[in-house]
């Protein structure tokens, strides 16, 4: 199963912008795909850990490895194109 990161801030506009497509994707991808949401303000160990820079940034993992990468607000189409190229 791959894993899905969404590194996210409450205060940030384009995060919450992208929530409702982040719970569509877990819907989609239920079974397929764990989604993580980690807050910047908050886990700052993991922000270092994938060095995220800007919010939102979101990253796939498949056995462990970062496989992509997206910064900003993404079209859920683009998202979902990246992500299934990785689930097998």
């Amino acid at each position: 199963m791959i894993q899905f990161l969404d590194f996210y801030a409450d205060w940030c506009g384009p995060c919450k912008a992208m929530s409702p497509v982040i719970e569509e994707l877990e819907k989609d991808f239920a079974g397929k795909m764990e989604i993580k949401k980690i807050n910047v303000d908050s886990d700052s160990t993991n922000v270092s850990r994938y060095s995220v820079m800007s919010i939102p940034t979101y990253i796939v993992l498949k056995d462990g490895q970062e496989v992509e990468r997206f910064i900003g607000a993404q079209p859920k189409e683009t998202i979902v194109s990246k992500i299934v190229q990785h689930i097998s």
